[in-house]
C-alpha cells in the first residue's frame, strides 16, 4: 500500500513544480485560465503556472531588428529601383500583441515592406536620394500607427539601400561631371574679374605717382637676377624715354 501512495504524491509533486517557471528581465508571461486572458501579463522572476488550468506564451520585450527584404519600386518619374531597408521594433503591451495578431513580427514585416513601397512610389528619384531623413521619418510614423493596435512600437525605420539601373548611374555620373567643370568655370571666371579689378587698382595708383613705377620697375630687375637665365632683357625706364623725346623735340625745332 504505500508504494502507490508514494507514486501518487511523487506525481503531485511533479505536477506542482511543473508549474513553476522564471522569467528573464525582459520577458513576460500572458496567462489563459480555462481559455480566458488573465487581466495582467506575469514576471519577470518567478511565476506559477497552475498545470492543467493555465497555459502561457512568453513575449520578449527587447527591441528586434527587423530586415526589409530587398523591394522592387518604381517612383512618381517612372524610375525602377531596388531598395532595401531595416526597422527596430519592440512590443509594449504583451497582451495586444498576442491577442490580437497571429504573428506580430511577420505582420509587422509585410506592413513595412507594403508601406516602403507605397511611400517610395509617391517620391521622385531626387526628392529619394536627397531627402532620405524626411522619407525614414514618414516611414517610421505610418508603419508605427497601423501596429500600435497590436502593442508594437515601431521606433526607427531606416532606407539602407538604393539601387540604380545602370543607365540612370552613367546619367547621373555624367550630371555630376557637368556640374564640376560648371563649378570650376565660375570659380575660374571669378579669380579672372578679381585679377583684373586689383589689376586696375594698381594701375590707378602707379598712373597717380611716377615713382612707384620707378620702384616696380628696380623691384622687377631684382627679381629677374636671382634666376638662373642665360639671357636678361633689360627695359628701357619709361622716363629715359621722355627726356629723350624732349631732346628730340628741341632739336627739330631749332
Amino acid at each position: 500500500m504505500e508504494m502507490p501512495i508514494l507514486v501518487v504524491l511523487g506525481g503531485l509533486i511533479l505536477l506542482i513544480v511543473s508549474g513553476v517557471k522564471i522569467l528573464q528581465e525582459y520577458e513576460r508571461g500572458v496567462v489563459f485560465r480555462l481559455g480566458r486572458l488573465i487581466d495582467h501579463e506575469r514576471g519577470p522572476g518567478i511565476i506559477y503556472i497552475i498545470p492543467g488550468f493555465e497555459k502561457w506564451v512568453k513575449v520578449d520585450m527587447r527591441t528586434m531588428t527587423l530586415e526589409i527584404p530587398p523591394q522592387e519600386i518604381i517612383t512618381q518619374d517612372n524610375v525602377t529601383i531596388r531598395v532595401t531597408a531595416v526597422g527596430y521594433f519592440r512590443v509594449v503591451r504583451p497582451q495586444d500583441a498576442i491577442t490580437k495578431i497571429t504573428n506580430y513580427t511577420y505582420a509587422t514585416s509585410q506592413i513595412a515592406q507594403t508601406t516602403l513601397r507605397s511611400v517610395l512610389g509617391q517620391s521622385d528619384m531626387d526628392e529619394l536620394l536627397s531627402q532620405r531623413e524626411q522619407i525614414n521619418q514618414k516611414l517610421q510614423h505610418i508603419i508605427d500607427s497601423q501596429t500600435e493596435p497590436w502593442g508594437i512600437k515601431v521606433s526607427v525605420v531606416e532606407v539602407k539601400d538604393v539601387e540604380l539601373p545602370e543607365n540612370m548611374k552613367r546619367a547621373m555620373a555624367k550630371q555630376a561631371e557637368a556640374e564640376r567643370e560648371r563649378r570650376a568655370k565660375i570659380i575660374h571666371s571669378e579669380g579672372e574679374f578679381q585679377a583684373s579689378e586689383k589689376l586696375a587698382d594698381a594701375a590707378a595708383v602707379l598712373a597717380k605717382n611716377p615713382m612707384a613705377l620707378q620702384l616696380r620697375y628696380l623691384q622687377t630687375l631684382t627679381e629677374v637676377s636671382a634666376e638662373k637665365n642665360s639671357t636678361i632683357i633689360f627695359p628701357v625706364p619709361i622716363d629715359f624715354m621722355e627726356a629723350f623725346r624732349g631732346m628730340m623735340n628741341k632739336i627739330a625745332d631749332k
